[in-house]
């Protein structure tokens, strides 16, 4: 049977909440590992997770995509005794393709205060126990090609050759629920991503403008999904024309076309919320990013959030662009995002970018009197 050590983060500063943290991470692990028909059991010992299973390689790249998991290594299981670990760290090195043409290192910690080698020590020996075997050269800095790793804990000894990154963040399901507004484009998936990495599920809500824009956004829940270990994501998807038609035309009707996507974003907000209370999330997540269109700029930002009675997160909002298509690469909706588009169908040849709360009101107002 392999073995994995998983290894959190901030998990571990969560004090007496901590066990509820843990016993959440430890569930999406299992319906990760489930959802890909990998067999396995998971044990949590003096604070450190293991992963049980005869499909290691199909693990490990599940575990990928587990929020909350900072990092992973599979190990070896030894005895806490000398001889043993050295054997393992051995054994790993091999596996590694360690030959006297690379370097390596060895780093060790001893959690076991009754283990009578401390850790300094216990990397020095074992470290000139395989250079002596397998040969090699030293290398103590982050460049060495092979880095051994042993743990020497009341369980015993965990001895690995190989650390891959986590996601990081919080367990998904210990920070609330959230609406998130999926559009097409490239922001949204990732905002909606990032409030998944810090413990907080999601409802999709997309207007629908096209066919085009749809299919995109629903591929792009799609993929966030595939990051959503227990909990199933079903989107909302809201007709564009039943949802803001009767509010442009009035909007025409006062000559005020310049404000179309301030009031279609309001419309959307105004959604949401009631779809907030509905499905009893907490917030609203949108794609925001200040200052990259007309109705991103703060004048405009105020002007959409006026009146939502619900918090309006924008994760992105201090993103460049840059930014934000290296994340939308890495969790996989770029190449769905950047497909082809089709425009929007309410756009005005002119938008409003700096208008003051002064004359939107008198834009509410001439509104409401119609």
């Amino acid at each position: 049977m392999g073995l994995i050590l998983v290894r959190y983060g901030e998990i571990a500063l969560k004090g007496a909440n901590r066990p509820s943290f843990i016993k959440q991470l430890r569930s999406n692990i299992h319906a990760c590992l489930q959802g890909r028909d990998i067999p396995h059991t998971i044990e949590t010992v003096h604070g450190r997770i293991y992963v049980h299973t005869e499909q290691v390689q199909q693990a490990l790249e599940g575990l990928r995509t587990v929020f909350g998991v900072v990092s992973f290594s599979p190990a070896v299981a030894a005895p806490a005794e000398f001889e043993a670990i050295c054997e393992a760290a051995l054994a790993v090195a091999r596996e590694a393709g360690h030959s006297p043409s690379r370097s390596f290192r060895v780093l060790a910690s001893r959690a076991d205060k009754t283990f009578p080698i401390i850790s300094p020590e216990l990397k020095r020996l074992v470290g000139d126990r395989i250079h002596k075997t397998l040969g090699g050269r030293v290398d103590l800095s982050d460049a060495a090609d092979l880095t051994v790793g042993v743990e020497v804990r009341p369980e015993g000894a965990r001895v690995y050759g190989q650390t891959f990154a986590g996601p990081g963040g919080l367990p998904l399901g210990t920070g609330g629920r959230a609406v998130a507004l999926i559009s097409g484009g490239i922001d949204s998936p990732v905002a909606a991503w990032m409030m998944m990495k810090r413990g907080c599920v999601i409802i999709p809500v997309h207007l629908s403008q096209s066919e085009v824009e749809t299919n995109k956004a629903l591929e792009n829940c799609q993929q966030l999904a595939s990051w959503s270990h227990g909990w199933r994501i079903r989107p909302i998807v809201i007709n564009q024309e039943e949802a803001f038609g009767e509010t442009y035309r009035k909007l025409q009707r006062i000559g005020a076309e310049r404000w179309t996507c301030i009031f279609c974003k309001r419309t959307l907000m105004a959604k949401a919320a009631e779809l907030a209370v509905e499905h009893h999330a907490n917030a609203i997540v949108t794609g925001e990013n200040l200052g990259q269109v007309a109705s991103q700029t703060l004048p405009s930002l105020e002007a959409i959030s006026y009146g939502v009675p619900k918090p309006i997160l924008r994760p992105l909002i201090g993103f460049d662009k840059v930014e934000i298509t290296g994340l939308a690469q890495r969790i996989g909706t770029f190449d769905i995002s950047t497909r082809d588009s089709a425009p929007c169908p309410y756009l005005p040849d002119r938008v409003v970018t700096t208008a003051t709360m002064d004359e939107f009101r008198r834009v509410l107002e001439d509104l409401a009197r119609l």
